[in-house]
């Protein structure tokens, strides 16, 4: 599969994600935008440095807010959280990086609900998407840019976010966080372009104008039992610059027990297998077997609502493969899935070692229910 076709998939399931919910009746639309400005982080190599001295990030980020202001269980479970879809851009054209800009679905939830009836309040979001219009690394005419080797990248946005009303209608808004750009090992060299960029910007409520709900809701019974998750990792990774890439994937098998309303945790096994070991190591006695690589993991799953969640896993190795650069001893995982009404799932998530990409995993798989146990009430 392409690069661009694998860019596309990605973008079309961000899209699928963070506009699953948007079927619901009653939402507060807001034309949100923000100014941003912030340095560049370096990873401690020379290369690194010398381009610090000339770059740093300031750009414009306009968004399309929704946010959720009908009754529902979820929506008050998380202080009616906002979704919606945005643009991101720097205002100016690197030499080294190009123009980094950025389309992607996001997320913001309030922090307290008794805040959200203030005028001011603080706030925590996520952005994901697409990553374009970078100047890659080339060994000819960009050697020095050694943080990205492809034009399209993944896009994630971490951070906090303050809000003042000003009025009814306009709020004054406040963020600061982690801005990401990265191909996940699809195409080396893959530092990731990481700025830290503080934002000020004006939202503008759009239409009607919604008060939001004050009455609580009624908690629903919560049912304790277990969930058993069956998932197939798909994916590509470039070993060496200038090289090509290899099929990444696996297997898993997850049981995990629903804790709360919000978290489900649990326990399981991971298998993983890097193709063309024998083409990337022509001098070894390589065989199959050391293509392969087997893991204990522990996983969160927190559910965003009924069908959107993030899972969240630590893998500790029971048998590495150094063949496929897995060279420590565990391995994170994050990303977000979306699981169907007849239990299939599906996802994106990046498998790390020590926050260093390994691969992202396109993943699909099914969930099954056990039986309920018990019921907890609230």
């Amino acid at each position: 599969m392409s690069l661009i076709k694998r860019s596309v998939a990605l973008t079309t399931l961000f899209s699928l994600f963070f506009l699953s919910s948007f079927g619901q009746v009653k939402f507060q639309k807001s034309l949100v935008v923000t100014y941003e400005n912030g340095p560049l982080l370096g990873n401690g190599k020379d290369w690194a440095e010398e381009i610090k001295k000339t770059e740093d990030y300031t750009g414009i980020d306009i968004r399309m807010e929704w946010r959720k202001i009908e009754n529902t269980f979820y929506n008050y479970l998380y202080r009616y959280p906002s979704m919606g879809v945005g643009f991101s851009s720097m205002t100016r054209y690197s030499n080294q990086l190009g123009r980094p800009m950025g389309i992607y679905g996001f997320i913001e939830m309030p922090f307290s609900r008794p805040g959200i009836y203030n005028n001011f309040y603080l706030s925590y979001f996520g952005q994901i998407g697409l990553g374009f219009h970078i100047k890659p690394y080339d060994a000819e005419s960009n050697p020095l840019n050694q943080f990205v080797g492809t034009n399209l990248n993944s896009y994630i946005h971490l951070g906090f976010k303050a809000n003042y009303k000003l009025s009814n209608r306009v709020s004054l808004i406040g963020s600061i966080g982690l801005k990401h750009f990265s191909n996940g090992a699809i195409k080396r060299p893959n530092a990731g372009i990481n700025y830290i960029p503080i934002g000020i910007g004006v939202k503008t409520k759009l239409g009607s104008v919604h008060p939001l709900p004050t009455e609580a809701v009624n908690y629903p019974e919560l049912e304790k039992r277990g969930f058993w998750n069956i998932a197939m990792y798909l994916g590509y990774k470039n070993y060496e610059v200038d090289e090509g890439s290899y099929f990444r994937g696996g297997l898993g098998i997850n049981y995990l027990w629903e804790a709360s309303y919000k978290y489900r945790v649990g326990l399981g096994l991971d298998w993983f297998y890097g193709a063309g070991v024998n083409e990337r190591w022509p001098g070894e006695n390589t065989n199959f077997w050391d293509a392969n690589s087997f893991a204990f993991v522990g996983s969160w799953e927190w559910k965003i609502n009924k069908h959107l969640y993030a899972p969240v896993a630590i893998g500790v190795y029971l048998d590495r493969s150094e063949f496929n650069n897995e060279m420590t001893w565990f391995y994170e995982r994050v990303g977000v899935r979306y699981r169907f009404d007849n239990h299939i799932f599906m996802g994106i998530q990046i498998k790390a070692h020590k926050a260093k990409a390994d691969f992202f995993e396109f993943t699909m798989g099914y969930t099954i229910p056990g039986k309920v146990q018990y019921t907890r009430s609230k």
